[in-house]
């Protein structure tokens, strides 16, 4: 049996994380046994429909590498992918008529008033339980009221008594009570199909072998699994994952900010990054590598492995992942990548692509987001205000008093230099320190914090001097040795 899955999201805004997840797996389930990866667009809730939301699915999609096999876009055998396109040709409700006439669906006339007046109160929550009012009409009745255009959607005739057992690769064997099973609507007053029941039609007229969703979706399944069986089709093999969580353990948020790919993408992820990191939320590899590009994940994706325990998004690792993989990034990609955001902290540099590059190099081991570079290297531009007590640091055995010392005393030597590339800086000022008995950071400490106002810096003291130039670098470091001398 060759394996075919489908991710098949509703039209209604950005990717969120789960939903990408859920992509992913069903992907890199059929992926990994050479099976086929189908996208359908289940568009029947026409209120929640966005304009554009399609082109971002596709977008989406795209930007995460998970190219499809057949769908709306590139066709394929089992057509149309998109479910208001198939409302059209009656499918949804041929089969919803074949379930009424087997007895396992009804009509139902129920007014709004009537569906209020049925709603309870469990758990702090409004929940309605449909009493099966209208399955005692008789059939006169129903096509009185037909005939007559009465509005009627159509409702599934889940038994009362006994239970339902079904099974997910997961969580094993799960028996529900039948008493719990609503009457799901099937067919809506519009003619549209609900999302749970053209789920059920497409999922069999497409092939579909393996279903991957959240773990919220558990409590419908013994109705799903009671249509398959109403029709006589074969019950996919449901794999059900956890629940994604915050770092507070609370369903992750629309409001968090970087709850979809395309948020995360716009804060400066790299889509591959988000991919292996999503991948990692709820499972991991055997041999529990984290580092995973996309063809890695489809060779040792085995879906036993996904964890039953709700998976926390760990922005602080994803901020880590995206810094693992800068680090090995091709340089002329970084830079292609980095080079915006590079001007837009110094724009005084934005002539010399030389030193454009040389800062591309500096910051490409050191930061995890490209966003990080302008405060990084700002200092290069304009020399902020700053604290003497930065002077100071115990293991270098700098004060500020030392400091002054130091930077009146390399002062001159600095002014005689005229070769201010890096190489020539370092092997002159080594040479000076080692004449005057110093170690390398009683100098190089004060040195560029002078240059750079700042504790840390993506780069030493000599390369600070060759970016900046003679004249500014002995600027500032005229204005460090006034700073410490007001003290």
């Amino acid at each position: 049996m060759k394996i075919r899955t489908r991710y098949a999201p509703s039209p209604t805004g950005r990717m969120h994380v789960g939903n990408l997840r859920t992509a992913l797996y069903e992907y890199l389930v059929a992926k990994h046994e050479g099976g086929d990866f189908l996208l359908r667009i289940e568009d029947t809730d026409q209120e929640r429909y966005v304009e554009g939301a399609v082109d971002l699915i596709y977008e989406s999609l795209k930007d995460a590498g998970l190219s499809h096999d057949e769908g709306p876009d590139i066709g394929g055998e089992v057509g149309p992918y998109v479910q208001s396109e198939r409302v059209k040709s009656g499918i949804y409700q041929k089969y919803a008529e074949e379930l009424v006439a087997k007895k396992e669906a009804y009509y139902c006339f129920c007014t709004k008033e009537r569906l209020e007046s049925l709603k309870q109160n469990i758990d702090g929550k409004e929940v309605l339980m449909y009493d099966k009012h209208c399955l005692s009409l008789t059939e006169e009745e129903v096509q009185e009221k037909l005939a007559a255009g009465v509005p009627h959607v159509i409702r599934q005739n889940n038994p009362r008594e006994g239970k339902t057992v079904f099974h997910d690769e997961l969580y094993g064997d799960i028996e529900v009570d039948n008493a719990e099973l609503d009457d799901m609507i099937l067919i809506k007053s519009d003619g549209y199909p609900t999302y749970n029941f053209a789920n059920v039609v497409d999922d069999h007229l497409m092939g579909i072998t393996h279903v991957v969703r959240g773990n919220e979706y558990i409590s419908s399944t013994p109705k799903y699994n009671r249509l398959y069986e109403a029709f006589g089709w074969e019950i996919p093999v449901y794999i059900h994952c956890p629940l994604i969580t915050d770092e507070e353990h609370k369903k992750l948020s629309k409001r968090s900010g970087h709850s979809s790919f395309e948020d995360l993408t716009d804060l400066g992820f790299l889509p591959e990054v988000v991919v292996n990191f999503v991948a990692l939320l709820g499972w991991s590899p055997e041999d529990n590598r984290e580092i995973l590009s996309l063809s890695d994940l489809v060779e040792c994706f085995d879906y036993h492995r996904i964890s039953k325990s709700p998976a926390v998004f760990d922005y602080q690792k994803l901020r880590w992942m995206n810094g693992e993989y800068i680090k090995a990034m091709d340089p002329q990609r970084f830079y292609d990548m980095a080079a915006a955001e590079i001007k837009k902290a110094v724009p005084g540099f934005e002539g010399d692509e030389d030193k454009l590059r040389k800062i591309a190099s500096m910051v490409q081991s050191r930061v995890e987001l490209v966003s990080d570079i302008p405060e990084m290297i700002g200092f290069l531009e304009e020399l902020p205000d700053y604290d003497t007590a930065l002077y100071c640091h115990k293991k270098m055995k700098t004060d500020e008093a030392s400091s002054a010392g130091v930077l009146k005393e390399i002062l001159p030597f600095l002014e005689s230099l005229e070769d201010y590339h890096n190489d020539a800086l370092y092997a002159k000022i080594s040479e000076w320190i080692t004449e005057h008995g110093y170690k390398n950071g009683y100098v190089l400490w004060p040195l560029r914090i002078a240059l750079s106002g700042q504790a840390t810096t993506p780069c030493g003291a000599t390369e600070i001097l060759e970016l900046l130039g003679k004249e500014e670098s002995l600027s500032r470091i005229r204005k460090g040795a006034e700073l410490l001398a007001s003290k």
